[in-house]
């Protein structure tokens, strides 16, 4: 896969097919694998792009910096670089923080978005955004990152028939520098959009799982806030919808992509 130079990070990206470009962006702790049931279907009928984003997979920062606002620079960055000015994002779980950022801060950019198992304030989701970060990182800090990773990834995918999704994620999220993973996820839980949401102008299709850590209504809630945003709720589903339901999210993605 190709690697490409910016100003404080390499990074590790795939490119392939050709016409309308998808830049898909995957999770905490996860790399461009988190896309491989999206990338040879879709590529078919429009250039899709993946990236290992800061602190993550194969890609090399030149710097100590961490955050959302960190990753927006980076893919404003690497679009110049690639000389793409109008894109569709695929934010999975810390991807939508990024795609939300990015299609506020340069909506000039932005076709449409499309928004999976996330949302637009991970530092104002409540009761289960300060348990989340109070649970992890006292993990972190006290049993590691491959406990945490073995945990996730039975809690993502916790029955018989997904035991290679399992296997391979845990494995995928082992790799992750423990510096890394802990400042991308406290940084992560610090992000948040308030009332910026209001002003994204974005076609945007928000997917839901309705097995997900945060409910249906959390994100029922904030699409009222959006210009023009619907819902797609997946059953049958929970947090890794893109791996757990390939087939029915690729339809749900399809179908809003193929619309005017």
């Amino acid at each position: 896969m190709p690697k490409i130079n910016l100003s404080n990070i390499t990074l590790n990206y795939e490119d392939k097919g050709k016409g309308k470009v998808l830049l898909f962006l995957h999770g905490l702790g996860s790399s461009i694998k988190d896309w491989d049931f999206q990338v040879p279907f879709f590529s078919k009928n429009f250039r899709v792009i993946t990236v290992d984003l800061r602190g993550h997979g194969d890609s090399v920062m030149k710097d100590n910096n961490f955050g959302v606002d960190y990753m927006v620079n980076d893919i404003k960055e690497f679009l110049d670089a690639l000389k793409i000015d109008n894109v569709t994002f695929i934010g999975f779980s810390m991807g939508g923080a990024i795609a939300f950022q990015f299609a506020y801060s340069y909506p000039e950019k932005i076709d449409k978005m499309v928004i999976v198992n996330s949302g637009p304030d991970f530092n104002n989701m409540g009761e289960i955004g300060e348990d989340l970060l109070k649970k992890r990182t006292e993990f972190l800090k006290t049993k590691g990152l491959d406990p945490l990773a073995k945990e996730i990834a039975f809690n993502m995918f916790p029955e018989s028939h997904q035991l290679n999704l399992r296997n391979e994620f845990e494995a995928r999220c082992k790799k992750n520098n423990f510096d890394n993973y802990y400042q991308s996820f406290v940084t992560l839980m610090d992000w948040g959009m308030g009332n910026k949401i209001k002003d994204i102008e974005a076609e945007t299709l928000v997917v839901a799982s309705d097995m997900d850590y945060t409910p249906v209504a959390f994100k029922e809630e904030y699409v009222k806030n959006l210009q023009k945003a619907s819902l797609k709720v997946i059953k049958n589903s929970r947090h890794g919808v893109v791996l757990d339901q390939p087939d029915a999210f690729n339809k749900a993605l399809f179908t809003f992509l193929s619309h005017e």
